[in-house]
């Protein structure tokens, strides 16, 4: 059988709400893993971690890994500052001490302050971040320095609900000094052509559970992509994507892997039919065997893409219960 992982050399993997939530592996996920003999890079925007943190983390949940298979957001940004800055440079960090480390490991001189005139900016999510810090960065931006941040995630989940993110943090100083940042996290393309790059991916397969992040990311980079909806992103999500968060294949869980690759794929299925009149798009299922959720959710994505005029989905026909809850805003 040839299985969607099968086609693939290397897995790049989201972590929070891909394979685990907060302290515990998503249900399935340790098992689906276990399955495959490709490589798997985990691919992080959150720089608040070290490598050896995040892995020391999975491994405590019971995944096989390393730190030389995690990539974060903060050394990507770290390798760009290294990139366009002489070597030694001072650089203003905005973030906890795995960045600070992260500054240091590519030969630069991590500060807190603005004073003595730094070459860069680095910004990452930090819970501590207060205005001091947040004005320092911005006295050095508006004096000329490189300001690099490691991504823009509007918000951050949290065990009581969506909390700020870096992305708030850096709306902040971005408004106060009036310019955009470099940006090294998912979606824009610096983090994946890092992956690319460490893991020796030829094949790549971006998996995440968020469309704005890991979906846009993978299709910024050229990557085919896996959504599993085990995290942020719904499957009215999906169906409402807009072009650039428009995933290859999705997936209920990680287990979407060990199943044939055409079973992911998004496209329409045998059995349904999908047509759309004033607005209201309607999917109907008209097979003679059990409903399959997935393949109507892969039929209604593929029709929603096609025809961006609809605002409505009506999902008919027997055992589409599921699915029709699936689609209700």
């Amino acid at each position: 059988m040839t299985t969607l992982r099968s086609q693939h050399d290397v897995l790049l993997l989201d972590l929070d709400g891909t394979v685990y939530q907060g302290q515990d592996p998503i249900d399935g996920a340790l098992d689906a893993l276990k399955l495959g003999r490709e490589k798997q890079f985990f691919v992080t925007n959150n720089a608040s971690r070290s490598p050896a943190s995040v892995a020391e983390h999975l491994r405590e949940l019971g995944f096989d890994t390393s730190e030389d298979y995690v990539v974060t957001s903060a050394q990507v940004a770290a390798r760009m500052l290294a990139d366009r800055i002489p070597a030694g440079s001072s650089v203003v960090v905005v973030g906890t001490d795995a960045l600070v480390d992260e500054i240091s490991l590519v030969g630069l001189t991590p500060v807190r302050s603005s004073d003595g005139e730094p070459k860069a900016v680095v910004q990452g999510h930090n819970v501590a971040s207060d205005w001091g810090i947040l004005a320092e960065a911005t006295f050095a931006i508006r004096a000329g320095a490189i300001w690099v941040a490691t991504n823009t995630d509007a918000t951050l989940p949290t065990a009581r609900g969506l909390a700020p993110g870096n992305g708030s943090m850096v709306a902040a100083v971005r408004t106060a000094a009036g310019v955009e940042p470099l940006v090294a996290g998912k979606p824009a393309a610096p983090i994946m052509h890092d992956a690319i790059r460490l893991s020796g991916a030829e094949r790549p397969l971006v998996v995440g559970d968020r469309l704005d992040t890991d979906i846009a990311g993978a299709n910024a980079t050229g990557i085919p992509s896996l959504l599993v909806l085990t995290g942020v992103s719904s499957a009215l999500d999906a169906v409402r994507a807009i072009p650039e968060e428009r995933p290859t294949h999705i997936g209920f869980d990680l287990d979407i892997l060990n199943q044939p690759t055409a079973n992911s794929v998004v496209g329409s299925r045998d059995g349904w039919a999908a047509t759309s009149v004033d607005g209201v798009l309607t999917v109907r299922f008209e097979g003679s065997t059990t409903c399959s959720t997935l393949d109507g959710l892969l039929t209604v994505a593929a029709a929603a893409w096609q025809d961006e005029e609809w605002s409505t989905v009506n999902v008919v026909g027997h055992g589409t219960e599921q699915l029709a809850d699936l689609l209700t805003a």
